[in-house]
């Protein structure tokens, strides 16, 4: 049975979690970035081997970038997560889904949110009566298009607004017509949020739920970020050009490369702007969709989503969300970009 978001964090209050949680697999691909970063000029100083000097400029160059945006990201998620109620985005929701669909997806643009915490939240708002076809669409948008995920595209593709343009049209669109796709073509049993049970509300409850939050975030964020610099750097320097090129220049290949790259990678929204900068072998409408499927559509993504709504669910709204995402990318590079 997959475990859920919320049920992952309360295990990581005690410090006896924390420590294992430590010694995984996230935990230990961040120490590695420490360790690489810490090692840059001994690399950059082995001059007989050029490739090595490549591969860790690109890599570097990625980590580096990212991991600031990567911390406010997960700082603002867990605040959003420990100190803004559910209440309030319920109450700012009309009763109609068609209304309701829209503004929850614009939603996404004031209350970050890391793909980890949309699916919780998501769920608390379906358990308190908001349609499920605006929490689904606030799911999607809230990892999505949130300020900072915004301007770290700002700064990973400098001199070059319209990605930004793009990566926000792209993916409310998305999320919007998913919301209204469920409206229309959803059923109550495909969904079935489990019953959780509310946390005890309070000062200290809350600083808990913040600082519990913001280890899991980033410790597992930092993880799938040096996961996405590797394969980065590893695809600038070990894939020939040739081949690169061969497939970065049929355009529809070249998209759904990418889209499943991202699908498989995980790299968390605040940082994969800079994952794509670095894949420079491929148009500018492949990775765009990139950044537009993997806040979206990923691996933890999809066990999240099972774990929380059922498997029925995740492999139906997974398998749409991909499919919208992609046509949408397309539509909005060929237009923009």
């Amino acid at each position: 049975m997959v475990e859920s978001s919320q049920q992952a964090r309360a295990r990581l209050v005690s410090p006896s979690s924390a420590r294992r949680y430590w010694l995984g697999s996230p935990g230990l691909l961040l120490m590695g970035m420490v360790a690489l970063l810490t090692g840059s000029r001994l690399l950059g100083a082995w001059r007989g081997a050029p490739w090595l000097q490549a591969w860790a400029a690109v890599f570097i160059a990625v980590c580096v970038q990212a991991l600031p945006f990567l911390l406010l990201g997960t700082v603002l998620s867990a605040a959003v997560a420990a100190f803004v109620p559910a209440a309030w985005l319920e109450r700012a929701l009309p009763r109609n889904p068609l209304l309701a669909v829209p503004i929850a997806g614009a939603a996404g643009v004031v209350l970050p949110g890391c793909e980890c915490a949309s699916v919780p939240v998501a769920d608390r708002l379906i358990r308190r009566g908001v349609a499920p076809s605006a929490a689904l669409a606030f799911l999607l948008s809230s990892p999505a298009i949130n300020p900072v995920v915004l301007v770290a595209t700002g700064v990973a593709f400098r001199g070059r607004p319209e990605m930004v343009a793009a990566r926000l049209v792209a993916s409310l669109a998305t999320a919007v017509l998913m919301g209204l796709l469920w409206e229309r073509f959803g059923r109550p049993e495909w969904l079935r949020p489990r019953i959780l049970r509310e946390l005890p509300a309070g000062v200290g409850r809350r600083w808990a739920t913040f600082r519990a939050s913001l280890e899991h975030d980033f410790l597992h964020a930092g993880g799938f970020l040096v996961v996405g610099g590797l394969t980065a750097a590893t695809l600038n320097v070990a894939v020939p050009r040739g081949v690169l090129g061969s497939v970065a220049g049929v355009p529809g290949v070249s998209v759904l490369v990418l889209a499943v790259l991202a699908v498989l990678l995980a790299v968390c929204s605040e940082a994969d702007a800079f994952v794509a900068a670095g894949l420079s072998g491929f148009p500018p409408v492949a990775r765009l969709a990139f950044m537009v499927v993997g806040p979206m559509v990923d691996t933890k993504l999809i066990a999240l989503q099972a774990g929380t709504f059922g498997r029925s669910f995740a492999w139906r709204f997974s398998a749409a969300t991909f499919t919208v995402a992609v046509l949408m990318s397309a539509l909005v590079g060929w237009w923009l970009l």
